[in-house]
């Protein structure tokens, strides 16, 4: 039984409109935009990120949306962690997209990758979703990685919902946990659930909202943990804020859940949290305005490329969320970067790697478009309007290498396979103006294992890895003369990005500095806007 009351279906009053008050017909997308919950899991590594989307996806009953397909046992078993590597190294290398239904929602749940070295990937996904759901480890609370991301949530004015997680092991004090989120992050904390015992010991949750005890096991009116958790409930009503919805949707007040995601505890709560108050699709900022997601024209936004998802049929999958509107299977938009038509014959819901043809999607869904390169991210869809989505961002690379190649008959194939690779953005793609060969650009060194592994496994090029004598990379804009000019003389330091953008590659911070101060017509960007000159 749900811990929330289910969410309210909107209703179209006849005594308000006899009475004058309504003064136009409900908007038919309104009930579709308001059932909409689309969210991503951010979290430290090894938190236990995965395993609790696991559980989110097993309480939600397996169900793709398009189909309802539900999953027979270890046949069909979910797994948003579904490339080779990611198996093999037990970590989240990419954005895995699941739709499904629970509680008369459609969920469109993002799993992001936790590793630092896979930042960019998911600062992109945060683009695309409008709440998240971060999970601390109970006994570890907030780190690094944890904060890093709530820092891109904040600035994004993203809300989030809080999952401690393992407290089924040794965990901090909750109060003690609580504090650190309030003070670390600058948050207001409202627990919404308590747990029912500790570590061996701990056995559920008590819903604060609805008064509500959902145990694993029946326990006896005397038992211990019932009178421990009474007492710290009462503390916690008294020195802690009451959840605010208002707040909550400003991103200044997060609701905090206990629980174990390997145990199943405090899943639901999570969920029935997310029906009951999850955000609905929110307002998405173009160039020009923002677009609501009840406007009737489609939009839509290229947030991730994925290739090679069934290697059999080397297939290319662009990730878009769909931004306004109703979108149909085989109608025709506008792709506004180069100016076409573009068709959508097969658009698909995503089930980690099991897929759904779309028959209909709404304003706040997730769907894939197969392409043959046609699509980036950073693209925009439209019905016809010049409009351009804003917020996908490239990061400068913190590590530059040379690709080395051993079999000289496969450089054609390499060249394909790292332009294929560069516009999913699995690395960054330099091609230096001399001729040299080409240079990656990556975050951290997971990133390099990661394209070694994908350029052997799917593509049959086996590739080493050379230093370069260059730190830094910077995108260069500015008076189109003196950017002549600098390039001419600094030819062998010069490279084009993979939209032909020129890049200044340098061998020290000292030697970036310096030529920003004897080029003051020109700027150095650390950041490009993907679909856009740097800025």
């Amino acid at each position: 039984m749900s811990a929330f009351p289910p969410v309210p279906s909107p209703v179209f009053s006849a005594a308000a409109a006899s009475a004058g008050e309504v003064k136009t017909a409900p908007n038919p997308l309104t009930g579709e935009i308001a059932r909409r919950r689309t969210f991503a899991i951010i979290s430290h590594p090894d938190a236990g990120k995965t395993t609790l989307t696991e559980r989110i996806l097993r309480a939600g009953g397996a169900i793709q949306m398009a189909g309802n397909v539900r999953a027979k046992g270890e046949r069909r078993r979910t797994r948003s962690d579904w490339m080779s590597i990611e198996r093999d190294r037990g970590i989240s290398v990419v954005t895995s997209v699941m739709t499904f239904n629970y509680g008369g929602c459609v969920f469109n749940l993002l799993d992001t990758p936790g590793h630092e070295d896979f930042s960019e990937d998911t600062y992109r996904t945060l683009t695309a979703v409008d709440c998240a759901v971060m999970v601390i480890d109970a006994a570890k609370g907030i780190e690094a990685r944890t904060r890093k991301l709530f820092e891109i949530c904040r600035l994004r004015d993203i809300p989030i919902l809080t999952f401690i997680n393992k407290m089924d092991r040794e965990a901090q004090d909750c109060f003690a946990l609580l504090d650190e989120i309030a003070e670390g992050l600058a948050l207001d904390v409202s627990p919404a659930t308590w747990p029912v015992g500790r570590a061996a010991r701990f056995v559920g949750t008590y819903d604060l909202r609805t008064k509500t005890l959902h145990t694993t096991e029946e326990l006896p009116p005397d038992d211990p943990r019932l009178a421990e958790m009474e007492e710290e409930c009462q503390l916690a009503s008294a020195a802690l804020p009451e959840f605010d919805q208002e707040s909550f949707d400003a991103g200044h007040l997060t609701p905090v859940f206990f629980g174990s995601a390997m145990k199943e505890i405090g899943v639901t709560d999570l969920l029935d949290a997310l029906v009951a108050f999850g955000p609905p699709p929110r307002a998405q900022k173009t160039e020009t305005r923002e677009v609501r997601a009840d406007e009737e024209p489609v939009t839509a936004l290229v947030f991730k490329i994925q290739a090679n998802m069934d290697p059999n049929h080397r297939d290319r999958m662009a990730f878009a969320r769909v931004c306004s509107g109703r979108l149909t299977r085989g109608m025709r938009l506008k792709h506004v970067r180069i100016g076409k038509q573009f068709a959508l014959h097969t658009p698909q819901f995503f089930f980690a790697q099991d897929r759904q043809l779309v028959e209909e999607a709404f304003g706040g869904d997730v769907v894939g478009i197969p392409n043959h390169g046609t699509l980036r991210i950073g693209d925009t869809l439209t019905e016809g309007e010049e409009l351009r989505f804003t917020g996908v961002p490239h990061f400068a690379p913190e590590i530059l290498r040379r690709v080395r190649l051993d079999d000289a008959m496969k450089a054609k194939k390499l060249r394909q396979a790292l332009v294929e690779l560069a516009e999913e953005g699995v690395v960054q793609l330099f091609r230096p103006q001399d001729g040299a060969p080409p240079i990656v650009g990556v975050v951290g060194t997971l990133q390099l294992d990661v394209l070694q592994s994908r350029l052997k496994a799917e593509y049959n090029v086996p590739v080493g890895f050379d230093s370069t004598p260059y730190t830094l990379a910077r995108w260069v804009t500015g008076d189109p003369a003196a950017l002549e000019k600098f390039t001419a003389l600094n030819r062998t330091a010069m490279a084009d990005d993979l939209d032909g953008d020129p890049v200044f590659l340098a061998s020290s911070g000292f030697m970036m500095a310096r030529a920003a101060e004897t080029n003051p017509d020109l700027a150095f960007h650390d950041i490009k806007q993907i679909g856009m000159q740097a800025g």
